[in-house]
């Protein structure tokens, strides 16, 4: 997997040029083309996109504007190979606005530009990498840092680490990096971001083979990521952190690892980046009997691959993400599957889920890579704010549990319209799968139509009576039914509010950073805690998205806070810093206030975005920019620097 490819001169036919556009959205083809061309005339006005149809098909473009789109693209690509295919140099001020404007549909607010044009990345320019350097700021101190977990948030980090000249090793307790997409193997495992914005702006690749990639091919990814960012050379496989524990008399961590051989060993570093991700320890659900089972039995996240389900009677508990991937490739090789359902999810319905990429349009990236940059930020865009404030809470709507506002409502009718379709003619599946809380108050699940199309299936049963017990030979509803099983499977989520466990942390005055959280885990900006100085947390509390962006741009925001914070600490000759209990509180205070205004705040429907006290400790309820802002600079007022 090539990563940041650059385009190959045009050797295509006229008519090769214009099948390879055929099936490029339109919005980022005119963009990528007008850029790579120079020709910023094929951006017509009448064909910026209209914001407020991107929910409609072709995002709200006629079959008119659609074939004319094209047509402009592909006549500029056949004057571009003409000409020699000498690309256009790399656009800048009022060119670059102009192309940013175009894609947005309007006149871009200032403060988004400057962002945009990072997520851009055009021609594979990593315009988020560190300004400065350890040797040009202080050369003859040493640094050390600590990061632990190698998956796609700790790549980046160490990735940010290693422009800047700083000094770090990277812990991971798996015996190969890729955290979360290393782990979980079970059949159907794939991302529900599309694959050019679940990527690293600084490591675009034109060959995914899916719109949405599956686990394998994530896992190359990151593996190549590790690899040609020189990252391996720094990574302790097979090697798990059982504590760190502050130094106060020098500011540095103590970190006790355990190899895979057993042995234990301390390293001594000035700063610890914690990279393990919150969906990383499988949750059992609390069951009377859970151990009686005496089939095989397992969690999706720790899947059996040595279980053959053919032919077999199989129970499947738990109908969230995870599971609506794995259930329909079950339901094909089981003789019977039965699906316990405690909650159903909102599916949003995405035609090209599991499709390939067509070989037209591998052939466009081939000759225009960067179109994969502008489909990118097509898709940051037009989800980034529309679809958050489908889930603000509006005070004077009477929506009940079902809705939160007139938006909320609108998306409740768009997606209940794919249930009362796909079940026409099963009005038993409508009233079990339709959800009876807000859109977006819990994760969507996407489907191409093979989740519902499997529910509808005679040899599966969708069981909406609650669990009483697991017995020796499978499960017994509340209403008596004991339902006989050869194998179990619960594909009932993670420890997501368990935030860094098992390890311990002990920080200033021997603080316990478990006990001091109580379960109910925080920190300012999601990345540090009072009382443990230079203790950075990647996709740490409240750091989740729920519906518009990618998590791996909140790591990207994140990583370069903690280089920022490193070189404040360089500069001011500073040993440590930790933010003060009053704006770490401050903050707290106006996330959770944001939260309670949002679909998954005020629903009752039980959801891992909150923890066990029903706060929500997991999501970001604000817009992307504003993450952004406050994690450009650390602001040393906020720290206490020792």
């Amino acid at each position: 997997m090539r990563l940041n490819p650059k385009p190959v001169p045009i050797d295509l036919t006229d008519d090769e040029i214009r099948t390879a556009v055929a099936d490029a959205t339109v919005a980022p083809l005119l963009c990528a083309v007008a850029q790579l061309t120079g020709d910023q005339s094929i951006l017509h006005d009448d064909l910026r996109p209209d914001m407020t149809k991107i929910f409609e098909p072709n995002a709200g473009y006629s079959d008119e504007q659609l074939g004319r789109a094209r047509a402009l693209s592909a006549d500029a690509l056949i004057r571009y190979r003409d000409g020699g295919c000498h690309a256009a140099p790399e656009p800048a001020g009022a060119a670059l606005r102009t192309l940013i404007d175009f894609i947005g549909g309007a006149t871009v607010d200032d403060d988004y530009v400057p962002l945009l044009t990072e997520e851009l990345a055009l021609e594979g320019e990593d315009r988020r990498a560190p300004t400065w350097t350890k040797s040009d700021v202080a050369p003859d101190r040493d640094f050390r840092v600590a990061i632990i977990g190698a998956g796609m948030s700790g790549i980046v980090a160490a990735h940010r680490l290693a422009q800047a000249g700083i000094r770090f090793v990277i812990f991971e307790k798996n015996s190969e990096v890729g955290g979360t997409w290393w782990e979980n193997t079970y059949p159907g495992c794939r991302v529900d971001i599309a694959n050019h914005f679940y990527s690293y702006s600084f490591a675009q690749t034109n060959e995914w083979p899916g719109f949405f990639s599956t686990q394998q091919v994530l896992l190359d990814y990151f593996r190549t990521c590790v690899d040609e960012l020189g990252l391996r050379e720094h990574i302790q496989l097979s090697t798990e952190v059982l504590h760190a524990d502050l130094d106060e008399s020098t500011q540095q961590w103590h970190v006790c690892v355990r190899h895979g051989d057993g042995r234990e060993e301390t390293h001594v570093v000035d700063a610890v980046v914690s990279a393990v991700g919150q969906l990383n320890r499988p949750k059992m659900p609390d069951i009377a009997g859970i151990d009686r089972f005496e089939g095989e039995w397992f969690h999706s996240a720790r899947w059996n691959h040595a279980v053959d389900l053919t032919g077999k009677r199989v129970g499947i508990i738990g109908t969230g993400a995870s599971a609506a991937q794995f259930i329909p490739v079950v339901a094909e090789e089981a003789a019977r599957t039965t699906i316990f359902q405690r909650t159903p999810p909102w599916l949003l319905p995405v035609e090209n889920y599991m499709d390939d990429v067509p070989a037209t349009l591998r052939t466009l990236l081939r000759h225009v890579p960067d179109y994969g940059r502008w489909d990118r930020l097509w898709v940051f865009w037009r989800t980034h704010e529309s679809l958050l404030k489908m889930a603000e809470v509006d005070p004077e709507w009477d929506g009940g549990e079902l809705s939160v506002s007139e938006a909320n409502q609108v998306l409740r009718d768009l997606f209940s319209m794919y249930y009362q379709l796909m079940f026409a003619d099963r009005p038993d599946l409508v009233a079990k799968a339709l959800p009876q809380y807000p859109p977006i108050a819990k994760r969507v699940v996407l489907d191409n139509g093979i989740y519902v199309t499997t529910l509808r299936r005679d040899d599966v049963e969708l069981v909406t009576d609650a669990i009483a017990e697991i017995t020796e030979k499978g499960v017994r509803t509340v209403d008596g039914v004991d339902h006989v099983f050869d194998v179990l499977i619960y594909g009932t989520g993670f420890e997501a509010s368990k935030f860094l466990t098992p390890m311990q942390m002990t920080g200033v005055g021997g603080a316990d950073l478990h006990e001091r959280w109580h379960g109910d885990a925080r920190a300012y900006l999601g990345i540090t805690v009072p009382d443990f100085p230079n203790l950075f947390l990647m996709y740490g509390p409240n750091t989740n998205i729920v519906i518009n962006g990618s998590i791996i741009y909140f790591s990207e925001c994140e990583a370069h806070f903690v280089v920022e914070s490193i070189r404040m600490l360089l500069e001011r000759g500073a040993r440590s810093m930790a933010p003060t209990t009053k704006v770490h509180d401050a903050y707290n205070e106006r996330v959770d206030a944001g939260n309670r205004s949002m679909a998954w705040g005020v629903s009752k429907v039980s959801s891992w975005y909150k923890n066990e006290f029903g706060r929500v400790a997991q999501n970001w309820p604000f817009s992307l920019l504003e993450y952004w802002q406050q994690t450009r600079t650390p602001d040393p007022d906020d720290y206490v620097l020792r």
